[in-house]
């Protein structure tokens, strides 16, 4: 192998403890093809790689590692990109990016105008793709929130103002110029020689983008859509200069109205369309918007306004009533009601006191309050929601790779076509010249991939963004499609389907006073962060019971604790714990566990030196939605399966009341990834929904993995799909717009798919000899126009929808 084909890549790895960690790295990037030395460096966490690209990637390479359970510490950058007009736009711009050495991946999303690139920033700078964006003739407007927003706004409603501009001029001079040619207007002078001269200024002002991104394309060895056009407009123009001077061609061959027309057509859709898809990311817009732009900090005792980018963490910050929070902080002075509505969607303001977490993009309501920041710039809970939004707006769903096929096949398959219906006219058939040279152009201005490029993208980026205002954070284009075709759900009990908020409800002592059991059992579990602890603990609080040291504290998970107190060994735990303690079940202990388990309660046993000495029976309260949104899954053909750590008896008692038939109980915390493996393997694609918190694994082995938070609380890092508001409803109405969105990029995909089936025959004469129906150029100009901006405008219609489930949740608030 040539010296100069191999290319070297350092990686920086997370996770690594060993030297273990370093074979097991070291093997597993080895084993794959192309790769000819790894060296893994324990000291400085690196890896460094001499591969050859032509047989592995990257991104391949980043994925061995994640394989054998380390990360590749990789940076995530958003560019703007301007110039883009269609589908092979996308391709262009991708192909450059990831030719780069160290581009791990990028995905360009036509519709927000955007790339999103993960790459190795030890390997190449953000310089470098500036400049493999330029070189293929497209604009870099800036990185994603650095002072971007601006120039973007200015640079698109420049492109809109050129566009508009050069339409209007195209119209007013190509109208009287269609009238002139087809109404019996007769003139002193040629008329071949006045339309060449009224029309040669506006078809080159008008048509000259289109013939640049041609050149550029075509410089680039790439064919996309400019290149069809060019071909289309430049034939009926040079045909009309040849048919003028009577060169070759005879004054018959005057298509100057329609190459001005056509290309005013084709200007006219690109203007509607850019038009649309600035639209499409209204979602976004509103998310940077709820950010402050500045803050009143205390700095010498002086309070003064600063810009929110000088925020420093522990900088003591002051908000007025009616302001907006700046940042992420912990109250430390002052209370008052702050409204978390536009990030939670919680109508209600709530009140924010002493010790209390706030949000940046909130609104303080009604008193002053003091706070320190806790959290700033891109780690605040507001910035990660909008670079979650935006990193799951430029996502592909696989069923973009369809059209994305489609669309490399399109370009060559619509010049054969072209081709074809110009020999079977003019050559076969004996048709006409001008007659076979029109059906030429029509076939090559009708085609349009661009609305293929645009049915998916923009369906996922309205479809998230609405998403994102029903506070529901979906993570990529990848879970939109799983969710559509989820078959069976498995929700965790405890936090998920309850409250998480469990209470004590019955204290049943044998042989020993109710307060000593309690003191007894609340001491030992006041070492223990299971929440039937917490419950424990809270309940000898309340009735003043004094708690005592303990010692020897151990956990067994799922079964119980032990720990002694005074020399005496004290054991709380199940059923199972007492098994396997070997201690005696008491028969008449027994009637009453069954009773309350019956009730969906949970028991717990104390023992003293092996011998029990009392039950605690807890119970934890249904969140109110959590038996509507069981029906509404009913409803839309899903089986719901309850999993949770409760005995039988119990978790049977709680899914009757909850209406859930299919129960998993007594399964511990580490088994629950298990149990979704066994439904995945029964061909069911699972959904698990859970709190984030301890159920990390059985959230990663499910398809589609939801992590329901409680407001701002929620792990961003969770699920790929994170309900903010903790309402179970919401899984319902996640389910829903994803079959929503789905639903209209089939329909978006069925319509450019029909467009182009439907209408390139007819502009190629296909039915021309049965019943004398044909397409003139100009108007297969304006019917392309037309299908880019029907798939958006159908994308768009997503903005208003309203899931089924939120709308049954705001119906029954308002009863």
């Amino acid at each position: 192998m040539a010296e100069d084909k191999i290319k070297k890549a350092e990686l920086k790895i997370a996770g690594m403890t060993c030297a273990t960690c370093v074979a097991t790295i070291e093997k597993s990037i080895s084993k794959q093809d192309g790769i000819y030395d790894v060296k893994v460096n324990l000291g400085n966490e690196t890896a460094s790689v001499e591969y050859d690209p032509s047989r592995v990637k990257l991104i391949d390479i980043n994925r061995a590692v994640t394989d054998a359970g380390y990360n590749v510490i990789c940076e995530k950058v958003t560019l703007r990109i301007g110039g883009m007009t269609c589908a092979m736009c996308v391709k262009t711009i991708e192909n450059a990016l990831n030719k780069l050495d160290g581009i791990v991946e990028a995905h360009v999303n036509l519709g927000t105008e955007k790339a999103f690139v993960t790459y190795n920033p030890t390997i190449v700078a953000i310089s470098k793709m500036r400049k493999a964006i330029e070189n293929v003739g497209y604009h870099y407007i800036g990185v994603e929130g650095e002072e971007a927003e601006d120039l973007e706004k200015k640079t698109r409603e420049h492109e809109l103002r050129e566009k508009r501009n050069r339409f209007i001029v195209g119209f007013i001079v190509g109208i009287p110029l269609m009238a002139l040619m087809y109404l019996p207007v007769t003139l002193p002078f040629s008329k071949a020689y006045f339309m060449l001269i009224v029309s040669s200024p506006v078809f080159l002002y008008v048509s000259s983008p289109i013939f640049r991104a041609a050149y550029r394309s075509l410089k680039n060895k790439n064919l996309n859509m400019d290149v069809m056009y060019s071909m289309g407009i430049g034939v009926a123009f040079i045909s009309s200069i040849l048919g003028t001077f009577e060169f070759i061609l005879s004054k018959e061959f005057l298509f100057y109205e329609t190459a001005v027309m056509l290309a005013s057509f084709l200007t006219f859709g690109r203007y509607l369309e850019a038009r649309a898809k600035g639209k499409t990311s209204e979602a976004i817009k509103r998310l940077i918007g709820l950010q402050a732009r500045t803050a009143t900090v205390i700095r010498d005792k002086d309070e003064i306004e600063i810009a929110i980018e000088d925020v420093e963490i522990n900088d003591i910050i002051v908000v007025k009533p009616g302001e907006k929070i700046p940042v992420d902080g912990e109250v430390i002075g002052g209370a008052s009601f702050v409204d978390e509505s536009m990030i939670t969607g919680e109508p209600i303001p709530s009140l924010k006191k002493k010790g209390d977490t706030v949000v940046g993009g909130t609104i303080n309501k009604n008193s002053l309050i003091k706070f320190r920041a806790t959290k700033i710039g891109k780690d605040t809970v507001l910035s990660q929601i909008i670079k979650l939004v935006e990193e799951a707006q430029g996502s592909k769903p696989p069923v973009q790779r369809i059209a994305d096929k489609v669309v490399s096949y399109f370009i060559p398959a619509v010049l054969s076509i072209a081709a074809l219906s110009f020999i079977v006219w003019y050559i076969i058939l004996d048709y006409t010249l001008l007659f076979a040279l029109t059906r030429f152009i029509s076939v090559l201005v009708i085609a349009c991939p661009c609305a293929l490029g645009l049915a998916t993208p923009t369906a996922v980026t309205v479809g998230i963004g609405r998403g994102a205002d029903f506070s529901i954070l979906i993570k990529n284009g990848e879970a939109l499609e799983l969710s559509e075709k989820l078959s069976t759900i498995v929700f965790d009990k405890t936090g998920t389907l309850t409250k998480g908020k469990p209470q004590v409800t019955d204290i049943i002592p044998i042989g020993i006073e109710e307060r000593i059991l309690l003191s007894l059992a609340a001491s030992v579990e006041k070492n223990s962060q299971h929440p039937l602890a917490e419950a424990v603990v809270k309940q000898a609080k309340e009735k003043n019971i004094e708690l005592e040291e303990v010692e020897n504290f151990d956990t067994f998970e799922g079964k119980g604790v032990i720990a002694k107190i005074d020399g005496k060994e004290i054991l709380i735990g199940n059923r199972i714990f007492l098994e396997d303690k070997n201690i005696l079940y008491l028969k008449e202990i027994e009637e009453k566990v069954l009773r309350l388990e019956g009730e969906g309660k949970t028991v717990i046993h104390i023992a003293i030196n092996k011998k029990i000495c009392g039950i605690i029976a807890i119970a934890d309260t249904l969140k109110e939605t959590t038996k509507e949104a069981i029906k509404e899954l009913k409803r839309l053909k899903i089986n719901v399966v309850m999993i949770t750590g409760d005995n039988k008896r119990t978790a049977d008692a709680i899914a009757r009341l909850i209406g859930i038939e299919d129960v998993l109980a007594r399964v511990l915390p580490q088994d629950k990834a298990d149990e979704v493996k066994k439904f995945q393997e029964k061909g069911e694609v699972v959904g698990f929904v859970g709190d984030g918190i301890n159920d990390a694994p059985a959230l990663a082995q499910a398809d589609v993995g939801i992590a329901i938070g409680s407001g701002t609380d929620v792990a961003i890092e969770s699920g790929e799909i994170i309900l903010i508001k903790d309402d179970i409803m919401d899984v319902a109405s996640a389910v829903q717009l994803g079959k929503k969105v789905m639903s209209r990029i089939k329909q978006n995909l069925f319509w450019a798919f029909a467009y182009n089936a439907a209408l390139i025959p007819l502009a190629a004469g296909l039915f021309y000899p049965l019943w004398g129906i044909t397409f003139r150029p100009e108007f297969a100009g304006f019917a392309m126009a037309m299908s880019s901006v029907t798939v958006v405008s159908l994308s768009l219609l997503l903005k208003g929808y309203i899931p089924p489930a939120k709308r049954l949740k705001e119906e029954k608030r308002w009863k």
